[in-house]
Parts: C-alpha cells; sequence; structure tokens
C-alpha cells in the first residue's frame, strides 16, 4: 500500500513538473496568459467552448430598465447560461456612466451565471469616435487621413480607447485598413483613402493609439482593435456592397496586404474581421489560404478572427460555396474564423457537427484558445468592471474637446483660393449668408462664437437632399420657392457661404436587407450645382464648404466657386473649425487623401494607377483630375528648392537620403504636407505611375526656411515581379517631392546589384 501511494504522489509531482495544466488554476494571475488558457480550456464542455465562439448583438435584449437598471430578455438570459464570446453595443443609447454602470452589472451576471465565471467582450465601433452616446465626437477616417499627420491619429484613437473602455466596452471593430478607390461606394469615409503608404501609416497609428501602445490592454486604460475587413473589401465591383472583388494577385500583395500587415506586425492588432466579399471567386470567410497561410504563417498573427455580420452562414445561403448550413460552419472553421457575428444558422450547429465529427473539436480548441487569450490579455479574468469615478472624470475630457478641434484644422483642405477670396477679415463690417442643404441648427451660432460683432451672419437651409428615410432614401422634387430664397438672401447679403456636398444619407453602408448606400453617380444630388451657379451670377465672393462622405464630382462648384474647403465630415466642432479657418485663424493645412475625379467616367481612377493608364484621355473630357491626390492649397506660400540626392547609385545593401528645402515665403505661420513619392521607370511588370513613400507635416512661421530630408530604403522599391516572388530590380528611379501628386520637383539615381 505505501508503494503504491508514493507511487501516486510520485506520478502528481512528475505531472506537475512537465507543468499538466489539470493541476493549475486559471484564476492564478502569477501563471502566464498561456499557462491559464491551457488550464481553462480543459474544463469546458463542447458546448461551452462554442458559446466562446459567438457574439449577439446587446439590441436583442440586453438594456437599461427606467430605473436604470439591467434588464435583460429571455432569449439573452438562455444565450448567457454556456458563458459568450462577446455582446456588440451594450449601453449604445445611454450616457457614458450609464453604460459602465449597466456594463458591470452584465459582466457580473455573465461571470456569475456560468460555470467557470468567464467574462465577455464587450464590443464597439468607432468612425466619429466611439460610436455610442455621450462620447467625444471625431471626424471620420477619411476626415483624418486628410491631415497626413498619424501622430495626431495616433492621440485621437488613444481618446477612443479610453473612452470607449471607460463606458465597459473591451473591443472595437475598426479601425478599417481598406484601400477605397471608388467612390461610388457608400462607406467610402470609414476608410483612411486610396493609398497603401498613407493608409498603412493611419492604420497602424490608430491600432496603437485605441490599445494605448498595446500597454493599455492589461491596465484596464484602453480596448483592443479588430482592423478590417481582410481583404480588398473596398474593391466591389461597382462599388456596390456585396458584389464580388475582381483583383490581381499583385496588386493584393502590393497594395491591399501592407496596411493589415502593419496593424498586425508593427500594431499588434488584437482582432481581425474577416471580408465581406470574396477574392477572385474564393469567399474570404472561407479561404483558409487568406485567413491562416498570410494572416497566421506569413505575418504572425495571433488574435482573433471574427466573422462579419453572418457571414460564415452566408457561405450557404448568398455566396452559394457550401452546400448546407453545417458545410458552411466547418469551412469558416477550418479557414480560420474563430467567432461567428450574430449568426443562429452557423456555429449553433458546432456541437453537433462534433458528434459526427470529432476531429472538429481541435479546430474548436483552436478557436477558442484564441478568444480566451484575448480577454486574459485584457486583464478580464481579474478586473472585470468600471470604476464609475473614473468615468465621471475622464469622459469627455476637456483635453479631448480640444483635440477633436485640432484635428479638424488639420483635415480641412483648401482645393481652391481664388484670387485669395480666403480668409475674410473678421474685422471689416460684413454680411455673410450661410446657405445650402448641410447647414446644420448649430451653424450660425458656431460662426457667431468665432468672430466679433462686426460679422452680421444669416443662415437657411433651404432644402433637404433625400427625405432623410434611413433604409432607402429618395431624392425630393426641385423646390423652386426654396431656390428662389436662398439666392433672395445672398443678393442681400456681402458674401455667401454655401454649404453643399453629402450627408449620412446619401452615402452610407448598403446593409444586407432592405437598405441601399452606394451610388450609380457620384455627382451632387438634388439642385446644389443649380444653386451655385445662380449665386455666383450676382457677383459677390462665393465661398463653398463641401461637406460629404464620399467623393463628388464637383465639376460646377469648381467652375462657379471663389474658394473651395473640402471638409469631409468633422468633429461636433466642425462648423466652428471651419469658421476659424474661412477668418485666417490657422491656415488650412489638409491634403487631399483621394484623386478627385471629373466624371464617374474616369473610374477607375487614382493617382499610383499604372502609367500605361495615363497614355489616352477621354473626348469632350477635360485632361486628368479634377484635383489630384495630395492637393491641397494653404494662406501661405511655399516655395520648393534645391533637391538633392546623397549619391547617384544605390545597391541592395546601401540607403539613400533626399533632400529639399522648402520656404515659406509669405507672411503668414502655416503648416505644409511635404510628400516623397518614387517611380519605378522600367519593371519586368507594369509599374505604377508613382508611389508615395514618405511625408511629413511640418510647421513654418513666416519666411522660415527649412532643409527637409526622407531616407529611400531598398525596401521601399520592392514589389512582386513576374514570378510572384518579391523582387528587388536593377534599373533607374525618379524621386519626387513636393506639395502634391502633380506638384513637385524630381531627382533620379539609380539602383545596382
Amino acid at each position: 500500500m505505501r508503494k503504491l501511494l508514493f507511487l501516486a504522489l510520485l506520478a502528481v509531482f512528475v505531472s506537475c513538473e512537465k507543468g499538466d495544466s489539470n493541476s493549475k488554476d486559471y484564476k492564478d494571475a502569477s501563471l502566464s496568459i498561456d499557462e491559464r488558457v491551457e488550464a481553462l480550456l480543459p474544463k469546458l464542455s463542447i458546448e461551452e467552448k462554442v458559446a466562446q465562439m459567438r457574439i449577439f448583438h446587446a439590441n436583442i435584449g440586453t438594456k437599461p430598465d427606467a430605473n436604470g437598471n439591467l434588464k435583460l430578455s429571455k432569449k439573452v438570459i438562455e444565450k448567457l447560461k454556456l458563458g459568450i464570446a462577446g455582446i456588440k453595443n451594450p449601453g449604445e443609447h445611454i450616457d457614458a456612466v450609464a453604460a459602465a454602470k449597466m456594463n458591470n452589472e452584465l459582466q457580473k451576471y455573465i461571470i456569475e451565471n456560468n460555470r467557470w465565471g468567464i467574462p465577455a467582450l464587450f464590443v464597439t465601433e468607432s468612425y466619429n469616435g466611439v460610436d455610442a452616446e455621450g462620447c467625444t465626437r471625431f471626424g471620420r477616417p477619411m476626415t483624418s487621413a486628410a491631415s497626413f499627420n498619424p501622430e495626431l491619429v495616433q492621440r485621437q484613437w488613444d481618446v477612443v480607447g479610453r473612452e470607449a473602455r471607460l463606458r465597459g466596452m473591451h473591443m472595437c471593430h475598426s479601425p478599417e485598413a481598406d484601400l477605397v478607390r471608388d467612390p461610388r461606394f457608400g462607406r467610402m469615409s470609414e476608410a483612411f483613402g486610396e493609398d497603401t503608404y498613407l493608409t498603412t501609416q493611419m492604420v497602424k497609428n490608430a491600432v496603437i493609439g485605441v490599445q494605448g501602445n498595446y500597454e493599455g490592454l492589461g491596465n484596464g486604460t484602453h480596448i483592443g482593435a479588430v482592423t478590417k475587413h481582410f481583404a480588398a473589401y473596398g474593391q466591389v465591383l461597382g462599388g456596390s456592397n456585396f458584389a464580388a472583388i475582381e483583383i490581381s494577385p499583385r496588386t493584393l500583395i502590393d497594395e491591399i496586404y501592407p496596411p493589415f500587415e502593419a496593424a498586425v506586425k508593427e500594431a499588434k492588432t488584437l482582432g481581425i474581421m474577416a471580408s465581406h466579399g470574396d477574392i477572385n471567386g474564393v469567399a474570404s470567410h472561407g479561404n483558409p489560404e487568406l485567413l491562416t497561410g498570410v494572416l497566421r504563417d506569413q505575418w504572425g498573427f495571433e488574435g482573433y478572427v471574427v466573422s462579419d455580420s453572418n457571414d460564415i452562414a452566408r457561405l450557404f445561403y448568398f455566396m452559394n460555396v457550401a452546400e448546407s448550413p453545417e458545410a458552411a460552419a466547418q469551412m469558416g472553421l477550418e479557414a480560420g474564423i474563430d467567432i461567428d457575428l450574430y449568426a443562429e444558422d452557423s456555429y449553433a450547429y458546432l456541437p453537433e457537427m462534433v458528434k459526427k465529427n470529432p476531429e472538429l473539436e481541435k479546430l474548436i480548441d483552436r478557436s477558442v484558445r484564441r478568444v480566451l487569450r484575448t480577454k486574459f490579455i485584457l486583464g478580464l479574468f481579474d478586473n472585470p468592471y468600471i470604476n464609475i469615478e473614473d468615468v465621471e472624470k475622464g469622459n469627455r475630457a476637456e483635453s479631448s474637446l480640444e483635440l477633436a478641434k485640432e484635428s479638424d484644422l488639420e483635415s480641412i483642405i483648401l482645393l481652391k483660393n481664388e484670387a485669395k477670396t480666403l480668409p475674410l477679415d473678421a474685422k471689416k463690417p460684413t454680411k455673410i449668408a450661410l446657405l445650402g442643404p448641410l447647414v446644420t441648427e448649430n451653424t450660425k451660432a458656431m460662426f457667431e462664437s468665432v468672430v466679433g460683432d462686426n460679422i452680421k451672419f444669416v443662415a437657411e437651409k433651404g432644402f433637404h437632399l433625400t427625405d432623410e428615410k434611413g433604409g432607402e432614401p429618395k431624392l425630393l422634387p426641385r423646390d423652386g420657392k426654396a431656390l428662389d430664397k436662398l439666392v433672395s438672401i445672398a443678393r442681400s447679403s456681402d458674401v455667401i457661404v454655401l454649404f453643399m456636398g453629402g450627408d449620412e444619407f446619401t452615402s452610407k453602408e448598403a446593409f444586407f436587407n432592405h437598405a441601399l448606400g452606394d451610388r450609380a453617380t457620384i455627382d451632387p444630388v438634388g439642385p446644389q450645382d443649380e444653386l451655385v451657379e445662380r449665386v455666383k451670377a450676382l457677383g459677390k465672393p462665393v465661398i463653398v464648404v463641401l461637406k460629404h462622405r464620399r467623393t463628388l464630382s464637383i465639376n460646377a462648384i469648381a467652375e462657379h466657386a471663389d474658394a473651395i474647403l473640402d471638409t469631409w465630415d468633422l468633429s461636433e466642432f466642425g462648423d466652428e473649425s471651419t469658421a476659424r479657418i474661412i477668418f485666417g485663424e490657422v491656415s488650412p493645412s489638409g491634403k487631399s487623401p483621394v484623386t478627385i475625379p471629373r466624371s464617374i467616367g474616369q473610374l477607375p481612377f487614382h493617382y499610383s494607377m499604372k502609367e500605361i493608364n495615363y497614355k489616352k484621355e477621354y473626348l469632350f473630357l477635360g485632361k486628368g483630375p479634377l484635383y489630384p491626390f495630395g492637393h491641397g492649397l494653404s494662406y501661405a506660400n511655399f516655395e520648393y528648392s534645391d533637391i538633392k540626392i546623397s549619391n547617384s547609385e544605390m545597391t541592395p545593401d546601401t540607403e539613400l537620403e533626399v533632400s529639399i528645402t522648402v520656404t515659406n515665403t509669405s507672411d503668414v505661420k502655416a503648416k505644409e504636407v511635404v510628400q516623397m513619392y518614387i517611380k519605378d521607370e522600367i519593371g519586368s511588370v507594369t509599374r505604377p505611375d508613382k508611389e508615395l513613400k514618405g511625408f511629413q507635416k511640418i510647421a513654418f512661421d513666416a519666411g522660415e526656411s527649412k532643409t527637409v530630408s526622407f531616407k529611400i530604403t531598398p525596401k521601399m522599391l520592392e514589389f512582386t515581379g513576374i514570378t510572384m516572388e518579391k523582387v528587388l530590380e536593377s534599373g533607374d528611379y525618379t524621386v519626387m517631392i513636393g506639395t502634391s501628386s502633380k506638384d513637385y520637383l524630381e531627382t533620379t539615381f539609380k539602383l545596382k546589384k
């Protein structure tokens, strides 16, 4: 008996020495994250494991009652018995303090009502700051991209991460790393532009910001990013949501992948969301080469992959690449989707499927490990609740509101300024009309807050662009009386500011069921062109403030307006910031993150197309874009001179430095975005006309001159060659440094091997 007891104790000792997960307590915070995951995972039943692979939306029955206490529907109570991976948008329609209190209650209920006390991930999104009531409202990602200031974007997303965590959130289905090159696409403003390099810098800094440089995850100050949509979602045919994606493998590797790769390798994004679409016929949600081969095997991604809304099930009933709902679930699981977002007809079937095919449990364990690991990284097992006192002090802090204003001022683009119409003189007695369909109820008050008593403002919206019905808005008939009234007001004013463009009804996400958001044309809707023509005919200065969420072909506006400020979709202080630019408090420094075409017929049209795309123009249309990528004027005058390169030759083992002198020849203090493009003159495959490879936003005092330098590395010159391998080819290269993709000085160098 003693011998048997000794052997049993010895076995236990050996088991502990080998790190037997069953001997460790997953609640022990002294263990490593991987050890805690491996200690917990074997305890879960198959049903509990699958519960950790599903997210449902709070709108099915998670809300506060009349007294602010948590109220759960029977459906939600049933779902939470086994635990849950996460819940989308709990408390999104209540203020931050109320949301934090409710989410504390919700988390407590979840922990206490599943066997192992596993907390849930509460998930939000961010398009104008945290998409929830009572948070700081920033400009949209496209607006931020116009700042050409990655450090500013990082600070902005740092606030997003802090404000989301304060209300009890843990993950964010943002930012978007998609390139958007088709303005028909209704979701255009959710992304950071058409260019690979610019988008990469913005996405990387957004992820770093929202995650608190990764350190903010475990200490409870920030949330995890879910970078999306992997991959090529912005390239849908016809700009139509859910349409097919046809894109060359070379373009995919060289242009589409880099922002995602940077999010994974450099910014350590906790999550990735798969794309709605396919890639050349292979549905992204069922693509193991994409979600495992590229994402994990090549890039080393260790986080979780979440489906887009219901998209695993859609492999069966929409994409038609799976024979049954169960086959769709298996396809998504094998491809590498770890969490099923919303669906009741996909991963919900996995427990029964495992009975027939036990090997599936290995793949389920793989996914559950990733989900549990994320929860441990976020510290949710040890500190799952929010300190309400922190919410009251930290949400909508004065510094956050000031940052929103700062971001606006750096993002507004001066497209046109004929005869120096802007800035206006706030000291000169003037009557200014603020007119047009994008005037809001706060526009007049915000303009008045910027200037003194010398300026008299009159504001009139005049007409709406649509009937503003959310699912499928309809255009309204021309309102002649409204137009006449606007022209009459303009006639009695000294200066006219027209607020034009588009809104959240003319550019939006086209949801799966009965909701449209993409457009077949990109002309401004309604009688906006007529309005600018009639007002211009009065012979008075006309300034257009262009608000929009997609690029518009603004030919009439460009022809008739004396000045155009392109503001995209600014923060809650947008009109105030616009007024500050108009009256010269700050010189505009934004640059266009997209090419602005003359006509939809020019599409596809982005500055970095292959050189051969520019060989011929179109009959009866002006040459080139209306405004090029990187364009943006200033109240200052910047002179570029004396471009130099450190060596006329380069090897695969050396770097070059190129410099240029930039001088502010005016008496205006201003910022300028100095942009560097490189062109590979001869390639083994057809090459882009030019590619952005660097930019710097620099402040200049009046009359100040600075030397601006860039490094050119061999990595910048690599591309996917004729054998589909990355190559660095000998030959001639041109370097262009200037104020836009069309206005620059150039020099050359030769790469020799």
